[in-house]
């Protein structure tokens, strides 16, 4: 491992500073991504500025009937506060089928966003083609073993797929990320936090590299709304997936009033499908209207050697959800 400096941050005004004034430096919060991939030699900073001292773990609830979660929250934390638990499910689902309890103990609200790919070309220093480590250097994965990777808004640059399951949920939440530096606050709307990878695939999120996240705001959601995170992977524990799907359905009857769709495992980002949204509105909530629904959202997708099967899966995936999630007891 590269050597390193270390220091604890308990004022936030300062540790916005102390990023500011070093571009080597990185934040260590649960460390449950970036240590990995420092004892890899895929991340190298000069400094360490660990922030969970921060005082921003809090989840509170928003005057307009929506929720504030803080930058340092916990995932296990989160996903059994009682504002989650009843007000935001999909988020719940989502959080819990992530990672292992241990894990979910120590990862946080931010460092979820900001976890990074699992494509094994980008994750191990010994496979030189990576246009994430190195720009330039060709993507190893689109004629290597590409079985987890994007079917979705990829490029010829990079097909890496996002791993994070809350983000999914958070999407379809539609989200807004906080984030301070010395400049000030400004919120990003989360459908414009996360990038696709075009011609700059190291770039993977709009985030200043003086910008520390504080906060996601999450908007009130209908209590008639409807919702499930459905994920399927190799194993029942512990995996990413290969493919999923968020959905928040609002019926009048059996009528849909509004959905939103999110999908995971098939993208750059978390990938909102609001080509499904528009197919669903106003429509019966019947199989073959998900169905339809689901070949819009996968109109455009591209599979590779390993992984067109994902495109069926995703349908499917993605009907199943609004199965469930429309299902009168």
């Amino acid at each position: 491992m590269t050597p390193f400096t270390y220091s604890r941050e308990t004022d936030l005004a300062q540790a916005t500073q102390h990023l500011a004034g070093n571009p080597q430096a990185k934040l260590l919060g649960g460390g449950t991504n970036l240590i990995d991939l420092m004892k890899m030699g895929v991340e190298t900073p000069a400094q360490l500025l660990d922030i969970h001292r921060l005082p921003l773990a809090q989840i509170e609830a928003l005057p307009d009937g929506g929720i504030r979660i803080g930058a340092l929250a916990r995932n296990s934390d989160t996903a059994e506060h009682p504002l989650v638990i009843k007000n935001y499910p999909l988020l719940r689902e989502a959080l819990l089928a992530g990672a292992s309890p241990q894990l979910r103990n120590m990862a946080t609200t931010g460092g979820n966003l900001l976890q990074r790919t699992r494509c094994p070309y980008f994750y191990d220093p010994a496979f030189s083609q990576c246009n994430k480590r190195r720009p330039g250097s060709g993507c190893g994965a689109l004629q290597g073993y590409n079985r987890m990777h994007a079917i979705l808004g990829q490029s010829e640059h990079c097909i890496a797929a996002h791993p994070s399951d809350m983000c999914v949920a958070m999407a379809a939440l539609e989200a807004v990320i906080r984030v301070r530096s010395g400049k000030g606050e400004r919120q990003i709307a989360f459908e414009d936090f996360h990038r696709l990878p075009g011609d700059t695939p190291e770039k993977e999120t709009n985030l200043a590299p003086d910008e520390i996240i504080t906060a996601v705001d999450l908007p009130p959601v209908s209590s008639s709304a409807r919702s499930h995170y459905l994920k399927i992977r190799d194993r029942a524990s512990y995996a990413f997936a290969l493919v999923s799907a968020g959905v928040v359905v609002e019926l009048e009857g059996n009528q849909i009033k509004w959905a939103r769709v999110a999908l995971g495992g098939v993208a750059h980002k978390p990938w909102r499908a609001r080509v499904a949204e528009q197919a669903l509105q106003g429509k019966e909530a019947t199989p073959d209207v998900f169905r339809k629904a689901a070949e819009e959202a996968l109109a455009g997708a591209k599979g590779y050697e390993f992984n067109r099967f994902k495109i069926e899966l995703a349908k499917r995936c993605l009907v199943r959800a609004l199965n469930v999630a429309t299902a009168i007891a």
